[in-house]
């Protein structure tokens, strides 16, 4: 029995090389704004400083139970829990999910802004996207603006809402609750998520989901085969076609396919087949563009073959790529650089390791960022055991403090400083303003 052959380094090598050099010449993302007072600033920041210990308590307790999307039952209800050690008393099962959590602070009048966490787990895997993590930031940076407010009334108006957003791995669920007003009435929208750079902002993939099946005419496979019509057949042929599509496609998009079903017996011609496929693009309209292509691909496979297809696009929703607000991310650089953290630009990572996430929906709504903050080696990817690991360290406990650090101050900034909200609204309009969403691909 021969074994599978070990992939090569080389091209990684190459490219953290290359990300090395780029750092040396990389100038820290700016900000012309002024944002929160430094006595207020500076307030918040104790106040996430003195909940470190509730904030390793979040990273431990989510790692060594890791749940997946839309079983995270025991994950939100602690996190509702910490929540509730503060005098903050959370909604759990709200917006169409048994698992999403909402809680507010302020006052009705003024600006709004939501500060998000994710819960869920990799099956397998455990947290190897370090969703502990973020669980932590977005927990931690909302109860030291709480607790800012209880100790220093009118020290900011407007509303913080914290949003517990369960099952982002693969079934976009910041989408399902948005369909059930979870963003209605907020001006914008902050995470952070763990990776191994520090980065201010990172090209995140728009992703679709295909599910084809094709049908035809079963037969025997020695004694008449031409009486049959092969549904395998058409699969493959699909599956063959995607791998020439990808000589044309973009630098960063990806198709990426299973034939999860296709037939039961040799002697048997198939009359079912089923191909699963994940579609990426770096723009909404490009992935728009990528769709099409495929289902001319599967249409003309049913056609060479005498078989019928039927197409299910989104079993779930689909993700749009992450539309990253500039403005906003200059006041989160800011704060890092307080915690003694160096986000780098766009552009010195690599764009082509790029994954996808439902922040993007969420920022195609209203203005929002989705920076990453290191909490493990370069060379540790994401969705793997390693990563995995990382994500129980005291570097992860560390990311998690920075981070909710970094959320609460960006969003303390954007409550105070109104002519910031006015650059991040007009970025806003001139990205193409609000987006319909769930009619996008009709």
């Amino acid at each position: 029995m021969s074994s599978s052959t070990v992939p090569s380094t080389t091209y990684l090598q190459k490219l953290e090389a290359e990300t090395a050099r780029k750092m040396l010449t990389s100038q820290p993302v700016p900000s012309p704004f002024a944002g929160a007072p430094e006595s207020l600033a500076a307030l918040v920041e104790a106040q996430v400083d003195a909940l470190a210990a509730d904030l390793n308590d979040v990273v431990q307790t989510l790692h060594a139970d890791p749940e997946t999307a839309f079983a995270e039952h025991h994950s939100a209800a602690f996190l509702v829990e910490v929540l509730g050690r503060h005098g903050i008393r959370a909604q759990l099962g709200v917006h169409g999910v048994d698992t999403a959590i909402r809680a507010e602070i302020g006052s009705g009048d003024g600006p709004a802004i939501a500060i998000l966490s994710e819960y869920d787990a990799l099956p397998d895997v455990g947290h190897g996207c370090g969703h502990n993590v973020i669980a932590a930031t977005g927990v931690g940076a909302f109860l030291a603006l709480a607790n800012t407010l209880e100790h220093s009334p009118g020290a900011f108006a407007g509303r913080v809402v914290f949003l517990g957003t369960p099952a982002e791995e693969g079934f976009s669920g910041k989408e399902v609750m948005a369909r059930q007003g979870a963003f209605d009435g907020l001006d914008a929208a902050i995470m952070v998520h763990p990776y191994g750079y520090d980065l201010a902002d990172q090209v995140w993939l728009g992703r679709r989901v295909l599910t084809v099946t094709f049908t035809g005419v079963a037969a025997h496979a020695s004694a008449q085969p031409f009486m049959g019509r092969n549904a395998l057949d058409a699969a493959t042929l699909a599956y063959q076609a995607v791998g020439l599509l990808r000589q044309q496609l973009p630098p960063v998009d990806r198709v990426h396919a299973v034939i999860s079903d296709g037939g039961a017996r040799p002697s048997i011609i198939p009359e079912r087949a089923e191909l699963k496929l994940y579609a990426r693009s770096k723009f909404a309209e490009t992935l728009k563009e990528l769709s099409g292509r495929l289902n001319d691909i599967v249409h003309g496979a049913a056609q060479m073959t005498g078989t019928s297809v039927e197409i299910d696009w989104d079993e779930y929703p689909p993700s749009l790529p992450v539309r990253t607000n500039d403005v906003l991310t200059g006041r989160w650089v800011a704060s890092q650089h307080r915690r003694g953290r160096s986000p780098l630009p766009l552009g010195v990572v690599s764009e082509t390791i790029a994954a996808s996430t439902d922040f993007g929906n969420v920022s195609h709504r209203i203005p929002g960022i989705h920076p990453l903050i290191k909490i493990a080696a370069p060379d540790v990817a994401l969705h793997t055991r390693e990563f995995a690991a990382a994500a129980a360290t005291t570097a992860a406990e560390s990311g998690a403090l920075d981070g909710a650090c970094g959320l609460a101050l960006t969003a303390l900034d954007f409550l105070t400083d109104v002519e910031l909200r006015r650059g991040v609204a007009a970025e806003f309009a001139a990205q193409g303003g609000a987006v319909d969403v769930p009619r996008y691909f009709d």
